[in-house]
């Protein structure tokens, strides 16, 4: 039983602490979708790194895009760094997208880019989502 008590204990700190010091960014839609919506949050693991978790909406299917595109691909960019393809962020049947993963980073552009090819290492100019994260 005191086993328990202190599992609960534990769990219930772990998401108090990650609650606090998790932040939100809301993405600004670009030209080619403006209709788009987003937010980008962020929280510290127990290794402090950085998690990151994108939720979008109202964004357009990446064929009904002008030019037309086959996917979207999330990408990170330190100041004055490359932008590294973080992968694809899917879009569902409701226009609705989400994306996590965790990263070293800590201040960086996170932005969303409608590309043809998902493991492209060149991001195109049709950015559709953007935010600077700063935690």
């Amino acid at each position: 039983m005191k086993g328990k008590v202190v599992l609960a204990f534990s769990i219930i700190t772990l998401f108090v602490t990650t609650s606090l010091s998790a932040k939100s960014f809301p993405l600004a839609a670009g030209p080619s979708n403006p209709a788009a919506t987003g937010k980008v949050e962020i929280g510290k693991d127990k290794n402090g790194n950085v998690e990151v978790t994108i939720k979008t909406e109202h964004l357009a299917k990446p064929a009904m895009l002008t030019p037309p595109a086959n996917t979207y691909v999330v990408w990170f960019q330190e100041p004055n760094g490359e932008p590294i393809n973080q992968g694809q962020l899917q879009v569902d049947k409701n226009l609705k997208g989400e994306f996590k993963t965790t990263t070293h980073l800590q201040n960086f552009e996170v932005f969303v880019t409608a590309e043809t090819d998902p493991n492209t290492k060149v991001p195109s100019s049709q950015v559709v989502l953007k935010a600077n994260v700063q935690p």
